[in-house]
């Protein structure tokens, strides 16, 4: 059966300045906390860093021609904060900005529509010397770096987010410590959240008052949580926290202006000290966005396990669930509920996957090509998922694959693969991969053909995903 997408859907791929650019230490770039979190031996596998990445700063022409030998409609980007902005405020490095001008020519030279993230994690260390996003200082800090870039660019690029996965800067980075700045304390993580929410919502207003034409939304990391025993009062307890903190914490503040209730009276029950929940900051930061981007790659199963503090849910797999190398569970119906939830639940009219993808255990045959054959499948999976909640009234306008090249996967630096183009990092030569090869023929075709099979597979699915239910204090 042939899939077919809507005849205006724009089809795209996505990358991180600190994932592909390098240049780490050219042209007057600052150091980020990615830098200095890299110094540290035990924070990345094999002991990686992002200094040279990809080395797209160098070779973006390159990239932007394979891009446009692909057939992408769009490339999702971000902009360097410590490259615009060495110290993360005041002087501004022109040749920062100049890069990214010339990466914006060549993309609309080629056709190519770019979508600009004004914040993928690497904030300036120097900010985080002051204490980083704790310190309310660094929102308004962001909002001034956001009129900087949309200055310069606002001319051309007409598609915007203001931050990429908030859940991930603020919980893995403050809380897990698993990311920079490599901090393990939970009332930070909360802060970290609220401000980061609050720099969101004055470069929102920025780029309201400014005018510069185009919308503008953000990227979040959503993904359901269920109960690993539905039978269980506490397991399934467990999920609605582990919805709570990874869902609903980032969706209400952004589009009902408040904070969960059942999470802010669980985290006061455990002694944390909370956000100051300013109802200024709380109306800036649901202002209205123009559409919400998702990135979506597993659902997973909550386990009530008290020593997991706070949330006291501890997350696994069901036992033989298929997985990626990453050990993420291969849960497309998942992708299909989150983005009728997106509707149904909040409301949100207008959604663009930002991320979905995966990793497979990737090598050049000696034919010199790259057999990634659980990529494909994982795509075809996804891609059908999202047909399904097009066709159950979903509005999603594109789709971002992550990612366009392999890059450096922050704390699993470099043997994490994700590309559909493959990267030798010794030669930095480049090789489309199968995966890339065939997302070039469903762009072209604007569809692919998916087996009756699979298709008859997930019926009994859908029916589930329609009555869609959640436990009381779920959105």
């Amino acid at each position: 059966m042939k899939l077919t997408f809507p005849k205006d859907f724009i089809w795209g791929a996505a990358s991180a300045s600190y994932q592909v650019e390098g240049a780490a230490f050219e042209d007057g770039r600052g150091e980020s906390i990615w830098d200095r979190y890299c110094q540290t031996p035990g924070n990345i596998e094999a002991g990686d860093s992002g200094a040279a990445a990809c080395d797209q700063y160098h070779r973006y022409k390159d990239d932007v021609a394979l891009m446009k030998k692909m057939g992408l409609h769009a490339y999702r980007c971000s902009i360097g904060w410590p490259r615009i902005q060495p110290d993360g405020a005041g002087a501004v490095n022109q040749k920062g900005l100049d890069y990214y001008s010339r990466l914006v020519d060549e993309l609309l030279g080629a056709g190519i529509t770019p979508f600009i993230t004004l914040y993928h994690w690497d904030l300036p260390q120097a900010l985080q010397d002051r204490g980083g996003w704790c310190n309310p200082d660094t929102a308004k800090y962001f909002g001034a770096y956001a009129g900087i870039v949309f200055d310069k660019l606002g001319d051309r690029v007409k598609h915007w987010m203001t931050l990429n996965e908030p859940y991930c800067a603020a919980i893995v980075s403050n809380h897990v410590g698993r990311h920079a700045p490599g901090i393990r304390d939970f009332a930070t993580a909360l802060r970290v959240s609220y401000f980061l929410y609050v720099g969101h919502g004055l470069a929102l207003k920025c780029f309201r008052e400014g005018n510069y034409g185009g919308d503008i939304g953000i990227a979040l990391n959503l993904m359901n949580r269920m109960p690993y025993n539905p039978q269980s009062e506490a397991d399934k307890a467990a999920a609605v926290r582990a919805d709570g903190i990874l869902n609903r914490w980032f969706l209400d503040p952004l589009l009902r202006g408040t904070y969960p209730a059942d999470m802010v009276e669980w985290y006061r029950r455990k002694g944390i000290t909370l956000p100051p929940f300013e109802t200024d900051e709380l109306r800036l930061m649901s202002q209205k966005l123009d559409f919400i981007g998702l990135n979506y790659y597993n659902d997973a199963w909550a386990v009530h396990n008290p020593a997991d503090w706070p949330e006291e849910a501890e997350l696994r797999n069901p036992p033989h669930t298929p997985a990626s190398v990453r050990d993420w569970a291969l849960t497309e119906t998942g992708f299909e509920k989150m983005l009728i939830r997106l509707k149904a639940k909040y409301g949100v009219q207008k959604i663009l996957i930002t991320e979905n993808g995966t990793a497979t255990h990737d090598l050049v045959s000696v034919e010199g090509r790259v057999e990634d054959s659980q990529r494909v499948d994982y795509l075809k999976r996804h891609l059908a998922a999202l047909h399904r909640a097009l066709a159950a009234g979903v509005n999603v306008f594109g789709y971002m694959q992550w990612s366009f090249t392999d890059n450096f996967e922050w704390a699993f630096g470099y043997d994490s693969r994700f590309g559909l183009v493959y990267i030798d990092y010794v030669t930095q030569k480049r090789i489309l991969k199968q995966s890339g090869e065939w997302y070039a023929q469903v762009i072209a075709n604007n569809g692919f053909d998916i087996s009756d099979d699979y298709l008859a597979s997930i019926g009994a699915l859908k029916s589930s995903v329609g009555a869609l239910k959640f436990s009381k204090g779920g959105a």
